[in-house]
């Protein structure tokens, strides 16, 4: 009687937020992608780097628009410039390589071409060859990842070699060997001459995407493992639904999470892939602006011209650990368990 008497009480307990006394509290449950927001917002330092992030990915896509009106110039040779340095070791004439009202963060030393237009612009095209290179491996690596996983057997062993095959190759020394090569191919089936910038940034999207993949192909097999053996993947079998219907619409939306962590890790990554490889001469060149071939033009004026130096490495610096950050936020908030 003492049990039941403390049973009947507690499903009448007065609301905490203001219901009326007598009638049942009610709870409001939250769904795990609720709990893992939730989460994810009493996290300041993951809220600070996605919004960055945001300020980035807005920046980058507002940029051409900027351009086309004339708010941004980019490409103009301004005659304050020409004459802004006397050698890379010399200070420039006038305060901070030119800085003004007019130039905010100074002009190029030698072109006088605005450094504020030019790292803003620059950033769509990093930000556009990243997020490509990004979208193409992920998707080859998931796609890789599920058969791998659920098929198992030969398909998995041959899926295994062809990994591995891949990662014994040396990513920079094959794309450095074989960029004249890969940029003359690509411009045959593009538009524009081979000394277009378009094959070249085709050609670092292509091999940052053909040679990523592996790593995450990896990642996704482990959690096919995991998934295949849920009851409505058996349950698709047993109806008989296609290979394709059970890749791909029972198996590939269990794997959000990870995908999500793994883009936000991946990005950054080949943000600074492209700032390698601009700075090796490999991707686009000049006058088109990328934050890689901003910091390549700026390394022999780091001491004449700090401004020109310190701004596009700080932006690479920021929105790498930025991503990072925000990646390792993600992880966190859905995965409660992992140690913080």
């Amino acid at each position: 009687m003492t049990v039941q008497a403390s049973n009947l009480e507690s499903e009448h307990l007065p609301d905490p937020a203001g219901a009326p006394e007598g009638e049942p509290s009610k709870i409001a449950g939250k769904s795990p992608t609720k709990l893992a927001m939730d989460r994810f917002r009493r996290d300041k330092l993951s809220m600070i780097s996605f919004t960055v992030v945001v300020v980035y990915l807005l920046v980058g896509i507002a940029a051409p628009f900027l351009v086309h009106f004339g708010v941004l110039d980019p490409t103009t040779l301004h005659n304050q410039g020409k004459d802004s340095l006397l050698d890379a070791n010399t200070l420039p004439k006038g305060a901070w390589g030119g800085i003004s009202w007019d130039h905010p963060l100074g002009v190029e030393p030698g072109t006088g071409r605005d450094v504020l237009s030019r790292v803003i612009f620059g950033i769509t095209f990093s930000l556009s060859i990243a997020l490509s290179a990004t979208i193409l491996a992920i998707t080859i690596g998931t796609v890789m990842g599920i058969i791998s996983g659920f098929s198992g057997g030969w398909v998995d062993a041959i899926i295994g070699r062809a990994i591995d095959l891949t990662l014994s190759f040396p990513q920079t020394l094959m794309l450095l060997a074989l960029s004249s090569m890969g940029v003359a191919t690509v411009a045959e089936f593009l538009p524009g001459g081979e000394s277009d910038d378009i094959p070249n940034g085709f050609y670092v999207v292509l091999v940052l995407g053909l040679f990523g993949w592996p790593g995450i192909a990896r990642i996704i097999r482990g959690q096919v493992l995991s998934v295949r053996e849920r009851e409505f993947v058996d349950a698709a079998v047993l109806i008989g639904a296609s290979r394709r219907r059970i890749y791909f619409k029972e198996i590939l939306p269990n794997l959000w999470a990870p995908l999500l962590v793994t883009f936000t890790l991946t990005m950054p990554a080949y943000i600074s892939a492209e700032a390698a490889l601009s700075f090796l001469g490999v991707g686009i060149n000049p006058p088109t602006p990328t934050l890689g071939n901003i910091l390549r033009s700026s390394i022999n004026y780091s001491i004449g011209d700090f401004m020109f130096f310190f701004t596009p490495a700080f932006l690479i610096m920021v929105i790498v650990v930025s991503f990072n950050l925000l990646g390792d936020g993600i992880r966190d908030a859905l995965d409660p368990k992992a140690a913080r």
